[in-house]
């Protein structure tokens, strides 16, 4: 039995990507707002004709509260949605409206599912296709608008259509038979194409987050690029305030080359993704590591961050001290390390990426005897 629950919710539940989690959230959400608005119009529409439908023998509290309520419900719903429509929509807030939805569309539909079998067995047989005709259509409707939320779909489902189709399938009427068996395969392929849809959108989602990753990661070390950069330094200097203070290094290499030339060119990617390991160990979630092609490196240190306290440089540089080991050869590599501050260096990314780079430059400089003339430059060999 256990093996046979664990089956069912592989295939209707499958687990979704932590990668893409707020993703689908943010999908489903907007599908909600996108559909959800026209649906509790039609419904509130069509609850008059459900009033004037009913039996006079059922007890007015199901023959015209449960539509009255519903009404009210939908008309309410709809202007929620609208007041709300162009608000900022946030993984936190469409997993709320998910829930809500789900819940709410459970409990009309539960409603309506009363209201549809006590309308049936008080009335004459020959008017028994009215109540199945309207369960049967407002709960595709809303199969429909809710088919991205796959719980709340087949909650709907089962229980605005499992009881008006038992219904007709036990009345012995050959035409209500031969309806209901319509409507439960009509079912069962609505529900096959929204499991099915639901595999389609998660592979989407997950081939966009991949796409996404490219665009702002480097593929060799896994770091972020020099776009995914230039962004974040660019966030930074928005959110900048008066007594703000952040930092770019930019590092580069020395001795790389003579390493790619004699170990070759897999021995010199293997090379980078060993230095990128160091210095995003060396950063923590301190910094922001990022690669900006060939052997040049650079590290944002946001606002707030300890590594601001410190000599920036050197703690960079120690970490590349030890040699590293490539084909079982022990290699040595140095560095240049540039660093400008916000705002003393530059009030502007273009700026600080000047002087971080003549900081860089000046390093260098060092290394083959000359004067530097730039503060918070560093050598390691």
């Amino acid at each position: 039995m256990a093996g046979v629950y664990q089956w069912l919710r592989r295939r209707f539940f499958p687990p979704i990507p932590e990668s893409i989690r707020d993703d689908v959230a943010l999908l489903r959400a907007d599908r909600l707002e996108t559909l959800t608005p026209m649906l509790f119009l039609m419904l509130a529409a069509t609850t008059p004709t459900a009033i004037y439908g009913g039996v006079a023998a059922v007890h007015p509290a199901i023959r015209i509260g449960f539509p009255v309520i519903l009404a009210a419900v939908c008309l309410f719903g709809f202007g929620v949605l609208m007041h709300n429509r162009g608000r900022r929509m946030s993984p936190r807030r469409a997993r709320r409206m998910i829930r809500e939805a789900t819940w709410l569309s459970g409990t009309m539909g539960a409603m309506c599912a009363i209201w549809t079998v006590v309308n049936w067995l008080a009335a004459p047989p020959e008017t028994h296709s009215y109540y199945a005709i309207i369960m049967a259509m407002g709960s595709l409707a809303t199969a429909y608008c809710l088919s991205s939320i796959r719980f709340a779909t087949i909650v709907n489902l089962g229980i605005g259509l499992i009881p008006v189709t038992l219904l007709m399938l036990t009345s012995g009427s050959p035409p209500e038979v031969a309806a209901g068996t319509s409507l439960a395969v009509a079912s069962a392929f609505l529900l096959r194409m929204i499991v099915q849809q639901h595999g389609q959108l998660v592979d989407l989602l997950q081939l966009q987050a991949q796409m996404r990753d490219l665009a702002h990661t480097d593929p060799l070390t896994g770091l972020s690029n020099r776009r995914e950069l230039d962004a974040c330094v660019e966030r930074e200097i928005e959110a900048a305030g008066a007594d703000t203070r952040f930092a770019i290094a930019l590092l580069d290499l020395d001795g790389f080359k003579p390493v790619n030339d004699r170990y070759g060119h897999a021995a010199g990617d293997a090379l980078l993704c060993q230095i990128a390991a160091r210095l995003t160990h060396a950063c923590g979630g301190d910094a922001m590591v990022a690669r900006q092609g060939g052997d040049e490196f650079a590290i944002l240190v946001p606002a707030g961050s300890p590594l601001l306290a410190t000599s920036l440089a050197d703690h960079l540089l120690a970490a590349l001290v030890p040699p590293y080991r490539l084909d079982g050869a022990r290699v040595r590599v140095g560095a240049s390390i540039g660093v400008a501050y916000w705002p003393e260096d530059g009030a502007s990314a273009k700026k600080l990426f000047e002087t971080a780079d003549r900081a860089v430059y000046a390093a260098k400089a060092v290394d083959r005897g000359a004067t530097p003339s730039v503060e918070s430059i560093a050598q390691a060999g």
